[in-house]
């Protein structure tokens, strides 16, 4: 789950009703949601103590970050704190936080450091939509992704993507 919570009050109250809405008592991973702000170690320092308190005592599995900026995400990288990390990533930069190669690099750099990567934005927010089968092939042949997330406005888009991803992920 993802949480806007910046203090160690915001945090308790998100992680008690996450937990509660779920019907669960451990969250596998939480994410602190859309840092924009390569500062946002500073920012958010009182939901990551909580983050961390909680992890320690088995109530949250892995914690990371999502990045909607650059400088967050090079600030993620550089973070012992980040587990796992939500990364804007297709193969035309389409929605993006920096070029390609750039994003690339700064996720190689994570994954070298034993971060879990997920990727996001695999369609360009829908910029690629004409493209879907590069755009999945690419995602899934990522050394850099261990996995990904991908929207669907409706039932039938999303049952068109169910029967491309086997197929994408079919490399020559």
């Amino acid at each position: 789950t993802k949480t806007h919570a910046r203090t160690e009050k915001e945090m308790r109250a998100d992680l008690d009703r996450f937990r509660s809405e779920l019907g669960v008592d451990h969250l596998d991973v939480v994410l602190l949601h859309c840092m924009m702000s390569a500062d946002w170690p500073k920012e958010r320092a009182g939901a990551m103590a909580v983050l961390a308190e909680a992890k320690q005592k088995g109530i949250v599995r892995a914690h990371g970050v999502s990045c909607h900026d650059f400088g967050a995400l090079k600030a993620a990288a550089a973070s012992e704190w980040v587990d796992v990390d939500l990364a804007r990533l297709n193969p035309a930069g389409i929605a993006m936080d920096a070029p390609v190669d750039q994003v690339v690099s700064v996720l190689a750099e994570m994954k070298q450091k034993g971060k879990g990567i997920i990727g996001m934005k695999i369609l360009g927010a829908g910029g690629l939509k004409t493209r879907k089968d590069e755009a999945l092939q690419y995602a899934l042949a990522s050394p850099v992704l261990d996995c990904f997330t991908i929207g669907a406005e409706n039932r039938t888009e999303l049952e068109d993507l169910l029967t491309r991803i086997p197929k994408a992920s079919v490399r020559g």
